[in-house]
This record gives C-alpha cells, structure tokens and sequence, in this order.
C-alpha cells in the first residue's frame, strides 16, 4: 500500500473524512477545530491530549505526501485543512459511500468487527445489516484496503483494520494448519491474560494521570 500514516496523520485523516459529512458547514477545518476533533474523548480509541503544534506537525507531513491542501482567503484570515486522501481528483482512492464510513472508523477506532462498524458508521453511512458490512469489508480484503484479525479469545467476531500505516496489523488471517487443542487452549490463556494485565496497566496510568 502506497499510503502510509502513522498514527496521529491517522487521527488527523480520520478526523477530516468525519467532519467532511458530520459538520459540512464547519468544513475544511481551522488548527483549532482539527486539534478538537482529534482529542475528543468519544468516538476516539485511544484518547489523545495533542497540542496544536503536534496536530500541525502531523498535518505538514501530510501535506507534504500529497494528502492534505490548506485553503486561506475566502473571508477568512485563518488557515483551514482538507483532506486529500480519497475520493477527490488528485489521488487514485475512490471508495464508496460504504467504504469511506468503514475507513473513516477505522482511523478513528483502530481494529473494529462487522457488528462494531454497523454501529460507528450510523452518521456516515448506513448499513442495512451485519451481513452488508462483511460483504463490503470482504471487498475491501480484495482490494488490499483491509484485512481480518484473528479472532481474540473468547469473542464471537473476528476484528478488522486498515492497511493504511505503520501501524496497521502484520497478523491476518491466513489458511493455516489448526494448532494441537492443548497447545490452542494454552495460548488463549496466554493472550486472554496480557489483555488482562494491559488492560490493569491502563487503569493504573489513568488513575495516576487523574490524581497528577
């Protein structure tokens, strides 16, 4: 894939392909509108604290791969950003309405399963039912666009990402020899605990940042 953001030119991506159907009116973003969008505290994972000066360090670097424009003038003094990323004359990425919702959440959102996007994408597109988003995330594999997680222990959806970025998954799904069940069952045990043991050290790193 010839797109490559790290997260926060992700955040900064997603935030734009947001705002471009959620706020029209608001849309292109000023600094300071785009620093607000990017630290939101829902529809966000993980949360940011991003300055202004780290939001523009990301949307200059962006700038400079082509994927976001500044506008000045227009009645206005203050710089506002757009977005390049797809759908415009400048670049090859044409996603449909479906695909730009699902992208959009996943730059937003990280790794989500069919069930999670029908649900996050409701302001951006619509989806008549689970079975719809697997169908336009099945597309989207073929295309080199997406790829499927393997399943996490004791949840009944696999999860999804993008494939824009370092940061996107070097594990998918692959055919594969099924492992021994005793060696299976050992190694969800293993995982379903560092989750565990992440999901404590998060707890503990907000607790801290609360009582600083």
């Amino acid at each position: 894939m010839a797109i490559e953001l790290n997260p926060y030119e992700a955040r900064v991506i997603g935030c734009l392909l947001e705002k471009e159907v959620t706020t029209p009116d608001l849309y292109p973003l000023t600094l300071n509108s785009l620093t607000t969008a990017a630290n939101q505290k829902s529809n966000r994972e993980p949360v940011y604290a991003l300055s202004e000066a780290e939001v523009l360090d990301a949307v200059e670097s962006l700038k400079s791969k082509r994927l976001i424009s500044d506008l000045e003038g227009f009645g206005s003094r203050v710089t506002k950003y757009q977005h390049r990323f797809c759908n415009t004359e400048f670049g090859s990425l044409q996603f449909s309405e479906q695909e730009k919702g699902i992208v959009c959440v996943m730059l937003l959102r990280g790794p989500q399963t069919p069930g999670e996007l029908r649900t996050r994408t409701n302001r951006l597109c619509e989806f008549s039912d689970v079975g719809q988003v697997e169908s336009v995330l099945n597309g989207m594999i073929e295309k080199g666009y997406v790829a499927q997680l393997p399943r996490e222990p004791g949840k009944r959806e696999s999860r999804y990402a993008h494939l824009f970025g370092s940061e996107a998954p070097t594990e998918t799904v692959t055919p594969s020899f099924s492992p021994e069940p005793q060696q299976e069952g050992l190694t969800d045990r293993v995982e379903a605990l560092e989750a565990e043991v992440a999901e404590l050290k998060a707890l503990v790193n907000q607790l801290m940042d609360n009582q600083g």
